[in-house]
């Protein structure tokens, strides 16, 4: 089964294998029909601290319920089951999407890059001692001054 790019932060992360291998079970519960899905995925893309290189893999596991005599957005009838088909790469897709993190990394300690001067603190770790005040907050200065209420 192919799965979309997904395009995070304005980063996009795509599958390293053309297909995901996916593994579907289908029983009968009381008239309605069960469908469990299960696959690893493998995703790469850029990290979301640093930029650098960022891949991850999570095992996904899903179950959708579908009973064909409910009535449409009923939660016993499944969004992935249209005109008697179940649509696998949209329901993969969406149980992918959830199981990805708040934040890609390339590492869990990934240090990102320097607000500053825009390095990657991971490569070059450093700190900026002296640094002049940004000139957008000069307004913001002079009405302190201006007020001082100590």
């Amino acid at each position: 089964m192919e799965v979309d790019p997904f395009v995070l932060g304005g980063q996009r992360y795509e599958s390293t294998t053309a297909t995901i291998p996916v593994e579907l079970e289908i029983s009968q519960a009381s008239g309605a029909t069960v469908f469990d899905l299960r696959l690893r995925a493998h995703l790469s893309g850029a990290c979301m601290r640093c930029l650098g290189f960022a891949e991850l893999e999570r095992e996904v596991a899903a179950r959708e319920f579908h009973d064909p005599a409910a009535p449409a957005g009923d939660e016993l009838r499944s969004d992935y089951v249209v005109s008697d088909q179940l649509q696998v790469s949209t329901w993969a897709r969406d149980a992918i999407a959830l199981e990805l993190p708040d934040q890609i990394l390339c590492r869990e300690d990934c240090a990102g890059l320097c607000p500053v001067c825009g390095k990657d603190l991971n490569v070059e770790p450093h700190e900026h001692l002296e640094r002049d005040p940004d000139p957008r907050w000069a307004a913001l200065e002079g009405l302190l001054q201006d007020q001082d209420i100590r």
